[in-house]
């Protein structure tokens, strides 16, 4: 497989060499990310949503699934979004045709939200024959090659989340700071 120049090795300093180097995973793994990205951005278009609605949507899917009823604060917890929002958000998705309000089965007081049929057809329709693809992939892989792409996707989340954590503590320093200053 011929890689783009761009996603190539990334200069002089690093040897040529017949395995794939650090650089050349980390150069995947951003060309995979790009791919992914510009893929939820057709998506996103070709089903007239924007990124917070179909984050819902898969949410809505997923625990509608798992047999799990959800209520509009199930969603602002799952988005870490306002109730406010949240209503914003979920009459967007029943006016684009991708879900609706029922009243909850057991609780009176409560409504659920649950995703249409033709939503869960649509997304199938779209993504479908990429997810079959991606099954195909992980499925020729041996059992120790998937524990290993595990073990690496893991360590990389574990990498980014810690980053955004310390990315957050320093804002917070940050923040301190400025309110010492202007205490004084």
């Amino acid at each position: 497989m011929q890689q783009p120049e761009e996603f190539g090795r990334s200069g002089y300093w690093y040897p040529d060499s017949e395995s794939a180097t650090t650089v050349d995973v980390l150069n995947m793994l951003r060309r995979y990310r790009g791919a992914e990205t510009a893929m939820r951005a057709r998506t996103r278009v070709s089903m007239g949503m924007n990124e917070t609605d179909l984050l819902a949507l898969r949410f809505l899917l997923r625990e509608q699934r798992a047999g799990r009823i959800v209520r509009p604060i199930d969603i602002a917890r799952a988005l870490d979004i306002s109730t406010a929002s949240t209503t914003t958000l979920i009459d967007r998705l029943e006016k684009g045709g991708h879900a609706r309000r029922e009243p909850h089965p057991t609780d009176r007081r409560a409504g659920v939200v649950v995703p249409t049929t033709h939503s869960d057809d649509e997304v199938k329709s779209t993504l479908g024959a990429m997810h079959r693809r991606m099954l195909t992939l992980v499925d020729e892989l041996s059992d120790q090659e998937r524990a290993v792409v595990t073990r690496f996707l893991a360590g990389m989340t574990s990498a980014i989340e810690e980053a955004s954590d310390l990315d957050e503590e320093l804002r917070d320093v940050i923040r301190s700071h400025e309110e010492d200053s202007t205490d004084r």
